[in-house]
């Protein structure tokens, strides 16, 4: 691999951003690449280590190691096919992924991680710079249709898979554009909008078809979507958000994150909104300390925000993991985004309590207490209740699972947990209990990371290939 004693001989080298008060002005990206020489550098980090932990880190098994010696080589062509042999959209994991397989890198474990992250970002901006990323037409068509409901990253990634081995495929979208959560959940700042355009683009030339405003139970019968077509995948997000149900919730300012979020992403589209919910010289409170809460911060620093508070229910994660406990797991620690950097203020184990009135409607303050956790349970600490100025509050408390009302009308039969029931190995994997239906990603999972859709969405269409041709070559 590389040069053997790399990990020796040079540091990590993070990714650079622009500078806090000059990325707010604008919705822009703001990460820099890395230069060729210096993805060179950090793929010679890689160990040669054997057992490449990162492999299994990932969830879509991109395999790491030889994508990495292959930047080490400079052999960027090479690096691509190897990385788009798993992963179909390398340009959305390599700007919003945690990089999981950052934590399961061996050298993680006494030093720095390789920056993995990074260097898949390098590969796949060098590919679309030069115009590597091409159509993969497929010469042999088979005849049958299938429709994919969701146009996220589980749908996306669905679709092209099996466009490639020669499936009508229909995707419908129930929005007014492509991308699902990637499009209206995703602030432009983390990743812009042209880099769904470009895929799009690229697999309608592989025979995708893309319709959108298309929603089930609205203006489209499900019974007629299973009768026409030879299979259907259900690939919608988890858009049911957790609420917060105490007193003063109805005021008005207190707002769901995905209230929020999506219009600013559409104002950036160029769409315009006599009612956007406006952050501006407003006191904010974020409550919810994941990222969508992170988002919810950004944006608002954006908007020229007075004041944001982000509120975390659970205890202050410690500084840095245990890596000999936690290694090479997802590690508990404390995590500060691109977002806080650029301003907010943060407290952990909060509890609000209710939301107060102005005497016309509004919330202009919050009452909230301090909690204590013993034992998995939460108590509230006595004297510690205290009241917060608040024009604005967003909820961002996590999402319980896709809405409801899609599973009733493909009568599909529900986990514990409100998802679509189907099993991920097996025969007939990700098929749900309704005949000819699939499900994948946020629709079967609940919430989780685009990766995880990505995964779910190659796997379900090699399932869906299986079923309709009875083999397939698709890989898993």
């Amino acid at each position: 691999m590389g040069k053997v004693t790399g990990f020796l001989d040079f540091p990590r080298l993070s990714e650079d951003y622009v500078a806090p008060a000059e990325r707010v002005k604008n919705y822009k990206e703001f990460v820099l690449t890395l230069s060729d020489d210096e993805a060179k550098t950090q793929g010679a980090r890689c160990m040669d280590c054997g057992i490449p932990f990162c492999n299994n880190g990932c969830p879509v098994n991109n395999i790491i190691p030889d994508w990495n010696d292959l930047v080490y080589k400079q052999d960027w062509l090479g690096a691509l096919e190897v990385l788009h042999s798993t992963n179909n959209f390398p340009e959305f994991t390599s700007r919003i992924c945690p990089a999981p397989c950052e934590a399961a890198c061996t050298l993680n474990i006494n030093s720095d991680p390789v920056g993995i992250k990074s260097i898949e970002h390098a590969i796949i901006d060098k590919a679309w710079e030069n115009n590597w990323v091409l159509p993969q037409i497929s010469k042999n068509k088979t005849g049958k249709k299938i429709a994919i409901v969701g146009s996220g990253p589980a749908g996306m990634a669905a679709a092209q898979q099996l466009a490639r081995v020669g499936h009508h495929v229909v995707v419908l979208e129930k929005n007014d554009r492509i991308g699902g959560l990637l499009r209206y959940g995703i602030p432009d700042f983390k990743m812009e909008k042209i880099h769904i355009d470009r895929r799009v683009k690229q697999m309608e030339k592989e025979g995708v078809v893309f319709q959108t405003n298309q929603n089930v139970g609205e203006n489209v019968n499900p019974d007629e979507l299973v009768d026409e077509y030879d299979a259907v995948i259900l690939a919608g997000g988890a858009e049911w958000p957790r609420d917060l149900p105490i007193p003063g919730r109805d005021l008005d300012g207190v707002h769901f994150a995905m209230d929020f979020l999506p219009l600013q992403n559409k104002v950036v589209a160029g769409d315009k909104f006599d009612n956007q919910i406006m952050a501006t010289n407003k006191h904010v409170v974020v409550i919810g300390g994941g990222d969508t809460g992170s988002d919810c911060v950004g944006t608002s620093n954006r908007h020229g925000a007075a004041s944001i508070t982000q509120f975390e229910l659970m205890p202050q994660p410690p500084e840095s993991e245990n890596k000999l406990l936690a290694w090479p797991y997802w590690p508990l620690k404390m995590r500060t985004s691109s977002s806080h950097e650029e301003g907010c203020d943060r407290d952990w184990s909060i509890a609000t309590k209710s939301f107060e009135d102005d005497g016309n409607g509004k919330v202009k303050e919050l009452i909230a207490s301090k909690v204590k956790w013993e034992n998995g349970k939460m108590n509230e600490i006595p004297g510690s209740e205290f009241k917060l100025k608040a024009d604005l509050v967003l909820l961002a408390m996590g999402f319980v699972s896709p809405q409801q009302k899609i599973l009733e009308l493909f009568d599909v039969e529900k986990d514990q947990r409100g998802n679509a029931k189907a099993e991920t190995e097996g025969e007939n994997s990700y098929a749900t209990s309704k005949d000819k239906v699939f499900a994948a990603g946020d629709m079967r999972r609940g919430q989780s990371l685009v990766v995880w859709a990505i995964r779910e969405g190659r796997q379900c269409a090699r399932s869906v290939d299986e079923f309709l041709m009875g083999a397939t070559t698709l890989p898993r």
